[in-house]
């Protein structure tokens, strides 16, 4: 159960965002140790796919100076993730955003797979109610407290200071949000380079963050058809802000926030 009095909280500025844990079982020796080899992990996946860094493996790959093959086995995996979720969005997820010439650039992935791989390394040591967020893509474990499910709060994109919606989950669930309120139009068209500009912003709520946060960046460039598309989906629901202030709701979507 929840240990709200012996919790543990930790902070980390890596892979250019802020990654939050707050640990609600009773802190063990394990747990603290799971806890700092996930951190370690973070660094070492900043250091393998930053595509900010020139010496990264994954900026060699992308300019021709290593092959796949000299790559670390992370690599990969995540290129493989990649090319499953291209598949089921129908190509809206790409790796090369605006097609041949484009810059190999997985980060749509790579935050969400990182985020969901510390939750795990954390459940595996025997932490059970976690919340492991990363740059506002969440991993939620258990639950906050005895008979308290998490609840999260999704900032609106257009009303500073107001929510557009809380999630309420008692089990393990991810919630991921695409948007243009931190960093403005970031999220490109892959099929025109272009930046999408359908939504201010698109909340996704699935089981894994690796394919919901995936999944939430695809809706959010595919724009007009992404609620049609959005309902194909197994176990994931959405909710969505245009910029005229309008929203919708995916027709399961009631089952975790207003």
């Amino acid at each position: 159960m929840p240990d709200t009095a012996h919790g543990l909280r930790h902070v980390e500025h890596v892979m250019g965002t802020v990654f939050s844990f707050d640990i609600r079982d009773k802190p063990t020796t394990a747990i603290h140790d799971a806890l700092a080899e996930a951190v370690r992990q973070l660094r070492d996946v900043d250091a393998v796919f930053s595509t900010y860094r020139p010496d990264s493996h994954i900026s060699r790959l992308g300019r021709g100076d290593i092959r796949l093959d000299d790559c670390p086995p992370e690599v990969h995996e995540v290129l493989s993730l990649c090319a499953g979720v291209a598949d089921v969005t129908d190509g809206w997820f790409s790796i090369v955003p605006g097609g041949p010439g484009g810059t190999l650039d997985p980060s749509g992935l790579v935050k969400g797979w990182a985020t969901e791989a510390a939750s795990q390394l954390l459940s595996e040591a025997g932490a059970h109610h976690t919340c492991v967020n990363g740059g506002g893509d969440l991993q939620l474990r258990g639950r906050a407290a005895a008979g308290t499910p998490w609840r999260i709060g999704i900032t609106h994109p257009l009303r500073p200071g107001e929510l557009a919606t809380v999630i309420t989950a008692g089990h393990d669930l991810a919630v991921a949000t695409s948007g243009t309120a931190e960093r403005g139009a970031h999220i490109l068209d892959p099929h025109s380079g272009t930046p999408a500009t359908a939504f201010a912003s698109l909340t996704l709520v699935g089981p894994r963050l690796t394919t919901t946060d995936a999944y939430a960046t695809a809706a959010f460039a595919r724009g007009d058809g992404a609620r049609d598309w959005l309902e194909t989906l197994d176990d994931h629901e959405a909710l969505a802000v245009l910029p005229d202030g309008r929203e919708w709701r995916t027709s399961g979507f009631c089952r975790y926030g207003s």
